[in-house]
């Protein structure tokens, strides 16, 4: 973690897959993204991966991150 470490809120995704497995982005983050058998394995799973993603950030994306207000998720309805 960074210098002076803090809380933060971080928006993820789950969706449970065609094999049962949880499957867990923080779409904020690139390349952060895990799975679990269940659902409690897959958030203790992507708490770590989270961690990890944030050593590798620049000071300035973990504050511009951290100074996120609002995250928003919408579906929309297609025909295909």
């Amino acid at each position: 973690m960074k210098s002076n470490p803090k809380k933060i809120n971080l928006p993820i995704i789950v969706e449970k897959d065609e094999d049962g497995f949880y499957v867990v982005e923080c779409p904020l983050l690139k390349g952060c993204y895990t799975q679990g058998e269940n659902l409690d394995g897959a958030l203790t799973n992507i708490h770590e991966v989270i961690e990890m993603c944030l050593e590798d950030e620049s000071e300035d994306v973990f504050s511009d991150i951290a100074n996120i207000r609002e995250f928003s998720f919408h579906t929309l309805a297609v025909e295909v």
